[in-house]
């Protein structure tokens, strides 16, 4: 798809993680979402196998006293 689509896509897949964690107990004062859409590839997006990699939530974890 376009850059457009991959990123509301990308978007999308975020919103969906928070609801879930919030959903789940945690405050939602402490969950941010961020669609990177392609900007942020880990594998080539020229193949099936890259593009599964690609289309992934990755969550950090800060420890804020």
């Amino acid at each position: 798809g376009s850059e457009q689509h991959n990123l509301a896509l990308s978007q999308r897949r975020a919103a969906v993680v928070a609801e879930y964690l919030i959903e789940n107990g945690v405050d939602i004062s402490r969950v941010q979402t961020l669609g990177l859409g392609s900007s942020k590839p880990i594998a080539e997006n020229t193949t099936d196998e890259g593009r599964m990699k690609n289309r992934r939530v990755e969550l950090l974890i800060h420890d804020i006293p």
